[in-house]
């Protein structure tokens, strides 16, 4: 979540924008995140990296603002991993008090229509001078959970005939109390293996929310 796309990502898992939700984090809550992340055993041979802190802040670069004090999350969990220069995978739970807070904060922070122009916005942020973004949009995907929606965002990085293709699928999940997203990254433009890595992965912890 090469450069974490963390700062994209963020805003499909419910995060604190500029009003901050309360953090109320209890041992059940954040047990609960630990288990709807990526975890290694999830993954194949090649891959380093974990568990790290939550962030509970966002990287987001626009002027929508949805309102999130009236959130209180009471669990938190991150992973992220990676293959060198390639790929990335990065996987974000959080836990809110009551699952009709996780209904307000999927319309604000997620299906809003604010939210894709603020998306391109920190996308071109997080690609900077030497990257071109070529396209920012919503894609169809299956109906997994209570609330599913997914994003895609490809980009060039580098210059002239040194100039590379990198993409970022992002996958925002809602059932009950739980909140999760997504991301992979692939640099090289190899579409084949982040559309099968995402769809196996969104169903494991699809399993994992409703379980």
């Amino acid at each position: 979540m090469l450069v974490t796309a963390a700062g994209v990502a963020l805003v499909a898992a419910g995060v604190a924008l500029a009003d901050k939700e309360k953090i109320a984090r209890t041992a059940a809550g954040n047990a609960r995140a630990r288990t709807e992340v990526v975890r290694r055993t999830d993954l194949g041979k090649n891959w380093s990296g974990g568990f790290k802190k939550p962030v509970f802040s966002s990287g987001l670069r626009c002027s929508y603002k949805p309102k999130q004090s009236d959130l209180v999350v009471i669990g938190a969990a991150e992973t992220l991993w990676d293959r060198p220069t390639t790929y990335e995978i990065e996987s974000e739970a959080q836990v809110l008090r009551t699952a009709a807070m996780v209904r307000r904060d999927w319309r604000r922070t997620v299906i809003a229509p604010q939210v894709l122009s603020c998306l391109r916005k920190t996308f071109e942020a997080y690609v900077g001078s030497d990257g071109k973004v070529i396209s920012v949009r919503r894609v169809a995907f299956p109906h997994l959970t209570t609330y599913t929606r997914a994003f895609r965002f490809l980009a060039t990085l580098g210059t002239g005939n040194g100039r590379e293709l990198l993409e970022i699928d992002i996958l925002a999940m809602g059932a009950g109390r739980s909140e999760v997203s997504l991301s992979l990254t692939a640099a090289g433009g190899n579409k084949a293996w982040l559309r099968a890595q995402e769809l196996r992965l969104a169903r494991v912890l699809a399993h994992r929310m409703h379980s």
